[in-house]
């Protein structure tokens, strides 16, 4: 991996401009004309024939690439990269093939020109107009959220229902009424439509959004919506991870229980049989037992959502899932 004498910030727009720059004029450079070659095959492919698990995983990819040209980081070996990304080398050079790019070998890949190629790949290269449904909490965090800009996405604007939101403004974004949906949509081109509402209302808005022509949505309702073909959405939700990792937690502190147990050891780490149990005043069966266990699913299903105007932030269960919701393909 070698570096550059100082870090560079660059967004992915900027690493567009940069690699079109250096390598367009790179013509008695043969490594440039390599990639050239490698650009127009990836074109020759782009939108056909790349499997889903790729396309999930070039974000990724494209997050890390980011994290190395902010340290200066010129050339970065598929290893490196991987071990970055979090997925083994195969898996990556597979992934970036089909994409054009396959690196130089005992050198690595080019980071500048790598964060053109994926970032072109996703779409990203160009201004994507947004559209936020919904200004509670979590409305506004999303507003507020200066990432999206940086990798292409721009708030173009944000509706509610509530008649005390509407009005007042949101990261520089006055608040326009849900009513006047459809003449949002077209008057900001929106591109994608982001639900940040209670579930009750995600449908309604789910099909005006679509009728109103959005194909691309994201949905951070607690709710699995209904798409006719053609439309894409893309499900957030972070009660889901927190329960699938409070299970994770559960069976990892279950596992050490027992090894501890095997071992003769309470959870100070001293030996049962050079202490004894009366002298603790400790019962440990009590101790271990179903007191010390988390009801997760109970707890998060006990809280309803709020109101359309105000929808709860993380830990009530309605924000932030993750994962594709496989309807209307």
């Amino acid at each position: 991996m070698s570096r550059r004498p100082t870090p560079a910030s660059r967004s992915a727009s900027a690493s567009a401009d940069l690699a079109g720059a250096r390598h367009g004029s790179a013509g008695q450079d043969s490594a440039g004309q390599d990639r050239r070659s490698q650009d127009t095959a990836g074109r020759r492919g782009t939108g056909h024939g790349i499997p889903d698990a790729t396309v999930a995983r070039l974000p990724v990819y494209l997050r890390a690439l980011f994290a190395l040209a902010d340290h200066g980081v010129a050339t970065v070996s598929s290893e490196e990269l991987a071990t970055a990304a979090g997925v083994n080398s195969a898996k990556l050079r597979k992934d970036l093939s089909h994409l054009g790019s396959y690196g130089t070998r005992g050198v690595g890949y080019d980071v500048d020109y790598l964060i053109y190629q994926v970032s072109r790949e996703l779409g990203l290269t160009q201004d994507w107009p947004v559209l936020i449904v919904g200004a509670g909490n979590l409305g506004r965090a999303l507003a507020n959220y200066g990432g999206f800009a940086s990798r292409g996405f721009r708030i173009a604007a944000m509706v509610d229902a509530d008649p005390e939101v509407v009005g007042t403004v949101i990261a520089r974004h006055t608040v326009r009424d849900a009513a006047d949906l459809e003449d949002v949509i077209e008057r900001f081109d929106v591109s994608i439509g982001v639900i940040a509402t209670p579930a009750a209302a995600a449908q309604d808005v789910c099909d005006r959004l679509v009728a109103a022509g959005v194909t691309s949505i994201l949905n951070f309702a607690p709710v699995v919506l209904s798409v006719p073909s053609g439309v894409d959405v893309r499900k957030v939700d972070l009660s889901i991870e927190l329960q699938i990792l409070a299970f994770h937690a559960q069976r990892r502190a279950a596992v050490t229980r027992q090894g501890e147990r095997g071992r003769g050891v309470t959870r100070a780490g001293r030996r049962l049989e050079t202490v004894p149990g009366g002298d603790l005043g400790l019962d440990v069966a009590a101790e271990l037992g179903a007191g010390s266990r988390l009801d997760v699913a109970a707890g998060l299903a006990a809280v309803e959502p709020s109101d359309y105007g105000e929808p709860p932030y993380p830990g009530n269960g309605n924000d932030y899932p993750t994962g594709v919701q496989a309807v209307g393909r």
